[in-house]
């Protein structure tokens, strides 16, 4: 069973690879499950056999938005595992409508092909940020009023399959400019204005004609003792080392072995 969002949307992707349109980019995918609002269904579950029969009525789905399709695929209810297609939608022709971001479970109704009403959709806090990626092919007039903000802005969706991201360049293209901030050439530079061009150094100046260069500055006077201090005793001058002794052996001392004179 796969526990993990990202091993699930492998899952997901791995299965609709087999059945996707050739250049089909997979850009998000949500897990959702029918039925009513989680928080009703745990206060129902209460009742005898209703929170059973809500439990074997409700269905899971996994929804995944591709560069140009909203794909649902059916999703085994033990394992979590992607099973068929359910209905695939063009982006711009996604029936969904009466979607509500919350902070925990959030909801939308979408009109599943057979069905003669709108079939409640809810979706777990964990898969919010794919459902916010999600949102760009909601349609206008589709979220709730008393809906959270999606991090998605609406109107602005994903670029076709070797088109750029907003934001980014083509290869090879300049990058557009941003509002309020001149376009730049190279780092920095203004448009149409090139960078400076570098002052060299002055070169050094040589001396007059016929005159040599100035002698160095003479060097510092020998340092002069200082003066003697009034009542201050002068030191003797140095007196030299007396003549070194030449190396002879020490004289004995009496009751000691080993030294000269013992026997």
């Amino acid at each position: 069973m796969a526990f993990l969002r990202a091993k699930q949307k492998a899952q997901v992707i791995e299965k609709l690879s087999q059945v996707a349109p050739p250049g089909e980019t997979f850009i998000a995918c949500v897990h959702a499950e029918s039925g009513p609002s989680p928080w009703l269904a745990a206060a129902l579950g209460e009742i005898p056999l209703v929170g059973l029969i809500i439990v074997l009525t409700r269905r899971y789905y996994f929804l995944t938005l591709t560069n140009s399709h909203v794909v649902i695929n059916s999703a085994n209810r033990w394992n979590n595992r992607p099973g068929d297609v359910v209905a695939a939608f063009p982006r711009h022709a996604f029936p969904v409508n009466r979607v509500k971001r919350a902070s925990i479970w959030s909801s939308m109704y979408v009109q599943m092909p057979g069905n003669s009403s709108p079939t409640r959709l809810n979706i777990h806090r964990i898969w919010r940020a794919e459902m916010d990626q999600l949102s760009a092919a909601f349609p206008p007039g589709s979220i709730d009023p008393s809906s959270q903000p999606f991090d998605t802005p609406q109107g602005q969706g994903y670029p076709m399959p070797g088109q750029p991201m907003p934001g980014q360049a083509m290869p090879g293209q300049p990058m557009p400019g941003q509002p309020g901030i001149p376009q730049q050439q190279g780092y920095g530079a203004p448009q149409g204005q090139p960078y400076p061009p570098q002052q060299p150094y002055p070169a050094p100046q040589a001396a007059p004609h016929g005159q040599p260069y100035p002698a160095a500055p003479q060097a510092y006077p020998p340092a002069q003792p200082y003066p003697a201090q009034p009542g201050a005793q002068v030191p003797p001058p140095a007196q030299p080392y007396p003549p070194q002794v030449p190396n002879v052996p020490y004289p004995g001392q009496p009751g000691q072995q080993g030294y000269p004179g013992q026997r």
